[in-house]
């Protein structure tokens, strides 16, 4: 995992956090925008980056978590997105060791996090994620499928792996669905995605 932050803190140059930055949330969301929160409630961004996604849910209302490990991308999301309803905070799968114990979630987001785990991490990531969510609550997880950014190792995803594990830890799924990248050059490559949907029962 070190050298995939290594990796991303070097590439955090201005131009790449405009431009992830500057992606549309709702394009991002698209395929399950309609299962986020219409009222007030505490969203955790697990991945945070530039906080593009957090600054997005702070400015509908709600109390946002934002948790990156990439200094350099945590320091460009503090200078951008001032909200005071977003906390951020230095941490990092699998354990999320900083987020305290008694901490719930009406939404949990990992957007283009999880293709960085191996497999034995996922395992431990899930039921720690488990913990964070509210019943009820709702975890969305997007899986890249395809090669990952220079310096920005990733390992293959299995959807069908996170579903049964996410059950286990009594997250049932309710949305599944496939996605071409919004992104021209992570089309170029190839890349897809699963976006996947669970509430915690």
């Amino acid at each position: 995992m070190q050298d995939i932050l290594e990796g991303y803190a070097a590439a955090a140059t201005a131009d790449f956090v405009a431009a992830y930055d500057g992606l549309s949330p709702e394009s991002i969301y698209e395929h399950v925008i309609d299962l986020f929160p219409t009222r007030n409630a505490k969203v955790a961004d697990i991945g945070a980056g530039t906080g593009r996604d957090a600054a997005w849910f702070a400015g509908k209302g709600h109390y946002v978590l934002a948790v990156e490990p990439v200094r350099e991308l945590r320091e460009a999301g503090r200078a951008l997105h001032t909200a005071g309803n977003i906390e951020w905070i230095d941490d990092r799968l699998p354990h999320l060791s900083v987020v305290p114990a008694s901490a719930s979630f009406d939404l949990v987001i990992l957007c283009a996090v999880w293709q960085h785990l191996t497999d034995e991490d996922r395992t431990v990531a899930i039921s720690r994620l488990a913990t964070l969510i509210a019943p009820e609550g709702i975890l969305i997880v997007s899986l890249r499928h395809g090669p990952g950014g220079v310096g920005r190792r990733v390992f293959p995803v299995s959807p069908d792996m996170m579903v049964e594990e996410a059950r286990t830890c009594d997250l049932h799924l309710i949305r599944r669905r496939e996605a071409k990248s919004v992104q021209l050059n992570n089309q170029v490559m190839g890349v897809s995605w699963t976006w996947l949907a669970f509430q915690k029962i």
